[in-house]
């Protein structure tokens, strides 16, 4: 992990079940006698979720509806972190950045917000989605620092929500990566059989992967997969290459990485960075653009 991020380590379960004690009811001893959590209840992830929040990023009131995606906020903090370090952050100078897809979490706002004082615009096509993220602001205060946009057109990413006397020090995106629910299904699927062999439990039946882990359709997947999905974020992006700094969002998939460079290429980005991310044995990474020197 980045070393300015604050989840190092194994989780403080008693700890943070101070910070919200409705995470002790899904505290117990795993097939190891260690504390752990079932990672695959998403009860579980919320009540954690929200005692990370509230412990480390002062978030009082944090709550998203069922089956919405619920992150896992070690990661989105690593996010935060490196991107800071390619835009220079300087908490003495206001940085104002566009989130792609904020979700009902809110999670790079309130984390970018609450670490390095950043402004933002967070957008999403689920309109839902925008009114649980838009309750979560106005209940800590943050209605001044983080506002939102209703994507219209379900084919546009950046079109219609930059407008012409906007400029951003960067953006960030979680693009869906899958091509289709069923896909998304078969992983989680997998990521389930994964956690329970890694608890030291035994599963012996198919488990509703839909039910285990949140996520709308516009999280998960769009028919055009990740790849197209990030190919069509970097021909929009030409069109505001006067009003951004820098371009960026994650790659899940590090075969797609090659043909997202020769997109760059192709549009003519000035710089072109690939930022590698570790947290535990996961690997993923973001690609970063900019058409200014």
């Amino acid at each position: 992990m980045h070393p300015k991020n604050k989840h190092q380590g194994r989780y403080d379960l008693v700890g943070l079940s101070i910070s919200n004690p409705k995470l002790k009811a899904f505290v117990k001893p795993n097939a190891y006698n260690d504390l752990s959590i079932d990672f695959a209840n998403p009860k579980a992830v919320k009540a954690l979720n929200q005692a990370l929040l509230a412990k480390d990023y002062q978030i009082a009131e944090w709550d998203i509806p069922d089956h919405f995606l619920c992150p896992p906020i070690p990661g989105r903090a690593d996010y935060i972190h490196y991107l800071a370090d390619l835009i220079d952050a300087d908490k003495s100078k206001k940085m104002t950045g566009l989130d792609i897809g904020v979700g009902a979490n809110a999670i790079y706002p309130l984390i970018g917000h609450r670490e390095y004082g950043w402004d933002f615009i967070g957008a999403d096509i689920n309109a839902n989605a925008i009114k649980n993220a838009q309750a979560i602001v106005d209940a800590n205060g943050l209605n001044n620092c983080i506002q939102f946009r209703l994507q219209s057109h379900e084919h546009q990413i950046l079109k219609g929500i930059i407008q012409a006397d906007d400029t951003f020090d960067f953006t960030m995106c979680n693009p869906p990566f899958h091509a289709s629910l069923e896909d998304a299904q078969a992983v989680t699927q997998r990521k389930i059989y994964s956690l329970a062999k890694n608890a030291g439990k035994q599963l012996t039946k198919t488990i509703n992967a839909k039910l285990n882990f949140g996520g709308q359709g516009a999280e998960l997947f769009c028919k055009c997969g990740e790849l197209g999905f990030i190919e069509r974020m970097i021909k929009e992006s030409a069109l505001y290459k006067n009003q951004c700094r820098w371009f960026t969002t994650l790659v899940s998939k590090a075969s797609n990485l090659p043909k997202i460079e020769r997109s760059l290429k192709a549009i003519a980005a000035k710089k072109v960075k690939i930022v590698e991310m570790s947290q535990g044995q996961k690997q993923s990474r973001f690609v970063a653009w900019s058409y200014v020197n």
